[in-house]
C-alpha cells in the first residue's frame, strides 16, 4: 500500500481515537515528541504494565479474603500509567472502580475490573494498530 495511503489510514484512526474519547490531550502531547521510537516504547510499557496490573487485581479479587486496600493501589497505579499516555477511558473507568473498592464490594470490583478490561482492549488494539501503521509509513522512507 502506498504511503498516502497509510497515512490516509493513520488519520482517520487518530481521528476516531480523539473523536471517542480512548485518548485524550496527554496522548496528543506523547505523539509531538520528536524521538525516534520513543511513542512506541512508551505505548508498549503501559501496555505491557496495565497487562500485568489487571492480572494481578484479578487475581487479589478472587482470593477468598480481599484485602481492598492492596487493589485499590493497583487500581491507582493503573489510573496513573493510562493518565500518562492519555488513554482517557481507561482512566475513568479506574475512577469509577473507587467507589466499589471503597466499599469493599468484592462483586462491584469484579464487574469494575471486566469494564476496565474491555477499555484497556480496545485501547490496546487502537494504539497496537497505530504503531504498525506508523512503522509501516517509516519503512517506506521519506516521500
Amino acid at each position: 500500500m502506498a504511503a498516502p495511503a497509510l497515512r490516509g489510514q493513520l488519520n482517520a484512526l487518530l481521528d476516531s481515537m480523539f473523536a471517542t474519547g480512548i485518548v485524550d490531550e496527554a496522548f496528543q502531547h506523547l505523539r509531538s515528541v520528536e524521538q525516534e521510537g520513543f511513542l512506541a516504547e512508551v505505548v508498549n510499557l503501559f501496555l505491557h504494565d496495565a497487562d500485568n496490573i489487571l492480572n494481578e487485581v484479578a487475581f487479589r479479587l478472587n482470593q477468598p479474603m480481599v484485602n481492598f486496600d492492596s487493589v485499590g493501589a493497583l487500581v491507582h497505579q493503573l489510573k496513573g500509567c493510562s493518565g500518562s499516555v492519555g488513554a482517557k477511558k481507561m482512566n475513568l473507568s479506574c475512577t469509577h472502580f473507587r467507589q466499589f473498592y471503597e466499599a469493599q464490594s468484592k462483586e462491584g470490583c469484579l464487574m469494575s475490573l471486566d469494564l476496565i478490561r474491555n477499555e484497556f482492549y480496545d485501547v490496546r488494539n487502537k494504539l497496537q494498530t497505530m504503531i504498525q501503521l506508523e512503522q509501516q509509513i517509516a519503512a517506506m522512507g521519506p516521500q
